[in-house]
């Protein structure tokens, strides 16, 4: 049989990690082994993780948003930051990759990465790694066990998403309000009506639009395949989400992630609040964790739309009720007044080797 190298042509070979961070899964990269020019690097990406086909069958995408991300890391482009972040959120089947919001559960497995990939060295018994989200241009600061300046994996910390326990990483953001959208409130309102519907508009890390379940004639307590299969309410969402993107400043959204549309419920299980996020047009199984910490600086807001729903205990720590259990932030109120936002994820490598592309 004839070597189907010779027949075919040979592969190229592009090194990757493939990793889990929270609730998510990326295809990590070194921007030094991709083309510097964005339209070359992302036709790349698109070969590599399979931008055209939902089944992602000819390449290593997940076929769910939550597994179809990348990551691209290189040395710090700031003197504050110990290392740059480029998040991009493949959109299944259109093969083209949206990097306007970034992930903060990707960016939970970039410490971990930097520091195994000899981007910079681990210190015992912790690290910290000043990590430069180059999407919302702001920093967060990671702290993992490194003893012995290797990458402690097994741990206790559980959290909701993720089978068995591993070890904390602990992200401190930091001037994340704002950072898509230019203000913690972008249009300068807690609460104001978009096609009849009460919504909040928040950007504390993520650009989130919030409003009551029972205002689309849901509860909000459906299983996200419910929540899918009801396409009037789908409609109705995405007509909200159309006209108020520009009045966020994020402009026409059409083909943009953002803003991500949450329903809100009163808790059940003795959070802060219940949750339903889409992506933006699927609904998640969880809660982003950005997207949590947007949804937790309304809840400590009087005046927006989750005064009167959430239920608050302790304004510092927050659980946030999502389809797959909760998640817990940490607030931390500045001197301007604006939250903020600290937690806890995990995260591991799964394989590391190279894609093959043609």
């Amino acid at each position: 049989m004839a070597d189907s190298r010779h027949a075919y042509g040979a592969l190229r070979q592009l090194p990757c990690v493939w990793m889990r961070g929270g609730t998510s899964k990326a295809a990590f990269f070194h921007a030094r082994d991709l083309p510097a020019d964005p339209a070359a690097r992302d036709r790349l990406l698109l070969a590599a993780l399979d931008g055209q086909d939902k089944r992602q069958i000819d390449g290593i995408g997940g076929g769910l948003p939550l597994t179809t991300k990348l990551a691209i890391i290189a040395p710090p482009s700031r003197a504050d930051a110990d290392v740059d972040y480029l998040f991009g959120q493949l959109v299944i089947g259109e093969n083209r990759i949206d990097y306007a919001p970034t992930c903060g559960n990707i960016l939970a497995a970039v410490a971990p990465f930097a520091l195994e990939e000899g981007l910079l060295a681990a210190t015992a018994p912790y690290s910290r790694v000043r990590i430069h989200m180059l999407n919302t241009r702001s920093l967060c600061e990671a702290l993992l066990a490194t003893p012995g300046g290797q990458v402690a994996y097994r741990g206790d910390t559980r959290i909701s998403g993720v089978p068995g326990s591993a070890a904390p990483i602990e992200l401190a953001f930091h001037d994340v309000a704002g950072s898509s959208c230019g203000a913690l409130y972008p249009t300068g309102h807690y609460r104001e009506l978009v096609a009849g519907v009460a919504v909040t508009c928040i950007d504390n890390g993520m650009p989130v639009v919030l409003l009551a379940a029972q205002a689309l004639g849901v509860s909000g307590y459906e299983t996200p395949a419910e929540l899918d299969a009801n396409l009037p309410f789908k409609q109705r969402l995405e007509q909200i989400r159309l006209a108020i993107g520009p009045r966020m400043g994020l402009g026409d959204v059409r083909n943009k992630v953002v803003p991500k549309m949450t329903l809100i419920a009163p808790p059940r299980h003795g959070g802060v609040i219940h949750t339903r996020s889409f992506i933006p047009h699927k609904c998640h199984d969880a809660i982003g964790v950005l997207g949590a910490a947007s949804v937790a600086s309304a809840c400590v807001q009087p005046g927006t739309v989750c005064d009167g729903v959430a239920q608050l205990a302790d304004p510092a720590l927050l659980s946030v009720e999502h389809p797959g259990g909760e998640f817990s932030i940490r607030l931390r109120h500045g001197a301007d007044g604006i939250p903020g936002v600290s937690l806890l994820r995990t995260a591991r490598p799964l394989f590391r080797g190279a894609v093959q592309l043609p």
